[in-house]
């Protein structure tokens, strides 16, 4: 695809991905959330981690309201369930790790769009803001299943009804987030971590994925069920009797991936 709203690298097992439109702040548009899902998906094919992050001073500040889409009358529910669904979906489905390196600001369904990773690492200065209520508006984009699963019911309702502002100081301490990182280190940071997990055992990396996504809707014994099942199929990879082999030689384990 001729990406025209974000850009797209592949180095090293790390896919990139960076929302550009940063006179916009990185509003999301029809074009750019077909392109996301499109470059998640294709980026789940190729790399063992992706990262997706925003180009200048705004992670994503949510819904374009100029972009065709943004009207008054637009149909909402169709573009929830047509455009930002499966934009979603290729997030929680790729098959490897996925961080959202939230440099800026995060608002509307950009927010929900970054908690819908894996794996959250945010600029100090960056923040969170719910804003669907300033327009009458519930959170969306997946917010109502992600907020009260990381902050609780009492946080992320007081987020969607008050509208305020969430540092990412704050989003660390509520478990919001993984983590929040000076500015100073925060490219540092999020590259280093995702060479981390380009290094590691992607078919392990792949099944804590699953286990952890379905444990929400598994009672105690299915999820007993498929840790066992998926711990078996793990314990039958090479990765896992290389990073056996490689504990016991007391050395770094080089995992194949794909």
């Amino acid at each position: 695809m001729d990406y025209q709203t974000l850009t797209f690298t592949l180095e090293n097992g790390v896919a990139t991905v960076t929302l550009n439109r940063p006179d916009k702040m990185n509003a999301l548009t029809t074009q750019m959330r077909a392109e996301i899902a499109y470059a998640v998906t294709e980026a789940g094919k190729q790399a063992r981690v992706v990262v997706i992050t925003g180009a200048g001073r705004a992670f994503c500040s949510g819904q374009d309201l100029g972009d065709r889409v943004g009207a008054a009358n637009i149909d909402l529910e169709r573009t929830l369930r047509d455009e930002y669904a499966p934009m979603l979906r290729a997030i929680a489905d790729c098959p490897v790790p996925t961080i959202s390196a939230v440099n800026g600001a995060a608002a509307g369904a950009g927010a929900n769009l970054a908690l819908a990773a894996d794996v959250v690492i945010a600029s100090e200065s960056a923040y969170f803001l719910q804003a669907f209520a300033r327009i009458g508006l519930i959170p969306d984009a997946g917010g109502t299943w992600v907020l009260p699963r990381t902050m609780g019911m009492a946080k992320a309702m007081g987020a969607a009804l008050f509208a305020d502002k969430i540092t990412a100081r704050q989003a660390d301490d509520w478990g919001m987030i993984w983590e929040a990182v000076a500015d100073a280190d925060f490219d540092e940071t999020w590259k280093a971590r995702a060479t981390h997990l380009a290094e590691g055992p992607t078919a392990a990396y792949g099944a804590i994925k699953t286990v952890i996504r379905r444990s929400w809707d598994n009672g105690f014994e299915d999820q007993l069920a498929l840790e066992a099942r998926m711990q078996g199929n793990c314990g039958k990879s090479r990765d896992f009797k290389e990073g056996v082999l490689a504990f016991t030689e007391k050395r770094a384990a080089k995992f194949e991936g794909r």
